[in-house]
């Protein structure tokens, strides 16, 4: 029975099959669409760094055929033979990718799948659906790859371009034009024992001579597109076939603009135009200061005394022009539109772009955090409401803890409302805009305050603690104490200031969130008979003294629960 993978999942291909002569099939189709599939041979460094590792319609094999393109059978839109143990040691990686060939979106497919066979039998699936991708161009589906033994990864990862970008992002080179370079057909043998059972619509693949003769695979032919690898002959470009002359026709858009005339907004009656930029002004000296620019003219009898101007906004006397507010147009002027503009909506949120992935756990600010749980596949453990984004298939599930620990924690105040997060995708979580620290721990423990934990993985083994003391209502403190190997996100409000463990370290007891388990804690109260007696005191009553060896630390937070 073939063994079903979910984007992000790995495993050995040892633990598929005991075989190392493979049958890659894939299957991915959508209305209207058309894919190219292809299967880049990558290094160490993940690099295309020797270009007949690219195996494509216009190179079908790799120069000693440990690679092969085999073409659509046995249900398949496409499927290769890869013989793992042929490979050569510089080729560590083998991706499969799919890449439109023309307009669309992968977001447009139907159900599809990657599947190897082995043997004659299926021995792993990958299956995905278009809701799982947006505006990608092109997705890379599964991996090969290389470490210590070989293993198969089901990627399923969109990417924003073609099979040219794909080229471009594993470092190859784009040629313009190729030229097709079909390999001879292998020589006859019977049919290996590693091809798929037969499909309901094909028969089971041969790769031998055929017995009848049958139609030539796509990859024969050259389609002449730009996607060949350096090494391909460059042809010369045909000529141009001669169209006939159709009426040339205005197909540029047309901009509405103000109708202003070139040379800049007309100037009022009786205001002489500015000079042009560069050039001094009428009467003005060009090696000397800017001169403000000379008053208009004033209508009148000569003699008579300039006119008061009237309030702003205020009516213009009878036969003189309205004064204009400042930047509005002239009359009979069209109002001018602002050049350039401020930048757009893209740049400024730039920003704010999520944190790029590559860790199971992500900081995205100093607020929030991502968790991946396609990295390692653990569970996560999260406060109930937490959540503010997950992107994937996610399940949330209440996480109870039993009759023993809801009697525990509400005795000890460290009652934890905990929900599981399950699943491959990403989670958000945030809680009040309270800063969020990861810690990870190797086998290591650490002393946090329930209040101050927001999520943890599963992995990790939690407990109440007792702190002893005298002279304190209920006579101790409480805590959790977290141990293991995994990752505890505490959160704290405002910024934490971490402290080494001396013999004089005190902490208040509402203000401390975590310290080192092998830490000594000593509660010291200063409640007495007399403070009690007499109104007023510090307010600083119930303190935390730790001692420790050296390596020892505190955490306390600027605000106090």
């Amino acid at each position: 029975m073939a063994r079903e993978f979910q984007r992000g999942h790995k495993a050995r291909i040892a633990d598929l099959t005991a075989g190392t002569d493979l049958y890659v099939g894939v299957q991915i189709a959508g209305p209207g669409l058309s894919f190219d599939i292809s299967c880049f041979g990558l290094d160490a460094e993940e690099r295309l760094s020797d270009d007949r590792y690219f195996i494509f319609f216009n190179q079908p094999a790799s120069p000693e055929e440990s690679i092969q393109l085999l073409g659509p059978q046995a249900g398949d839109n496409e499927s290769f033979r890869v013989t793992l143990d042929k490979i050569p040691p510089h080729i560590t990686k083998l991706s499969f990718t799919a890449a439109l060939d023309g307009t669309g979106q992968v977001s447009q497919i139907g159900p599809g799948y990657l599947r190897i066979v082995a043997g004659g039998e299926e021995v792993a699936r990958y299956s995905f659906t278009g809701s799982e991708f947006s505006t990608e161009r092109a997705v890379m589906l599964g991996d090969f790859y290389l470490k210590d033994v070989w293993r198969f990864a089901a990627v399923g990862q969109g990417f924003d371009g073609g099979l040219e970008a794909l080229l471009k992002n594993f470092g190859g080179e784009v040629a313009e034009e190729a030229e097709a370079q079909p390999e001879p057909p292998a020589a006859a043998q019977g049919v290996p024992g590693f091809a798929p059972p037969p499909g309901p619509a094909a028969p089971a693949p041969s790769f031998g001579a055929p017995a009848a003769p049958q139609p030539a695979p796509d990859f024969g032919p050259p389609r002449g597109t730009p996607h060949a690898p350096p090494a391909a002959a460059q042809p010369a470009p045909a000529p141009p076939v001669p169209q006939p002359t159709a009426p040339q026709v205005h197909n540029a858009p047309t901009i509405a603009a103000p109708l202003v005339p070139p040379a800049g907004p007309v100037p009022p009656p009786g205001q002489q135009p500015p000079a042009p930029y560069g050039q001094p002004a009428p009467g003005q000296d060009p090696y000397g200061p800017p001169q403000p620019p000379p008053a208009p003219p004033v209508g009148g009898y000569p003699g008579q005394q300039a006119p008061q101007a009237p309030p702003y906004g205020g009516p213009a006397p009878y036969g003189q022009p309205a004064q204009q507010p400042p930047g509005a147009p002239y009359p009979g002027q069209a109002p001018t539109l602002p050049q350039g503009g401020g930048p757009g909506l893209g740049v400024v949120l730039d920003k704010y772009k999520e944190a790029p992935t590559g860790q199971r756990w992500t900081p995205q600010n100093s607020k929030l955090i991502r968790v991946d749980l396609g990295v390692d596949g653990q569970p996560v453990l999260a406060r109930q409401g937490s959540m503010v984004l997950y992107q994937g298939k996610v399940d949330f599930g209440y996480k109870g803890a039993g009759f023993r620990g809801r009697i525990v924690g509400n005795a000890t105040g460290q009652e934890m409302q905990l929900m599981r997060c399950t699943g491959q995708g990403q989670v958000f979580f945030a809680d009040n805009s309270a800063h969020v620290h990861p810690i990870e721990l190797q086998g290591d423990a650490i002393c946090v305050s329930a209040e101050s934990v927001l999520a943890f993985d599963e992995s990790l083994q939690h407990e109440v603690r007792r702190i002893e003391g005298h002279g304190i209502p209920g006579g101790a403190l409480f805590t959790m104490q977290f141990q293991g190997t995994g990752t505890l996100v505490v959160k704290t409000h405002g910024t934490p200031v971490v402290l080494p463990v001396t013999p004089t370290t005190f902490a208040d007891a509402n203000a401390i969130v975590a310290w080192s388990a092998a830490s000594q804690v000593i509660i010291s109260s200063q409640v007495s008979l007399r403070r009690h007696a007499y109104p007023g005191h510090s307010g600083e009553t119930v303190n935390l003294q730790f001692r420790g060896a050296p390596g020892n630390f505190i955490v306390v937070q600027p605000y106090e629960v």
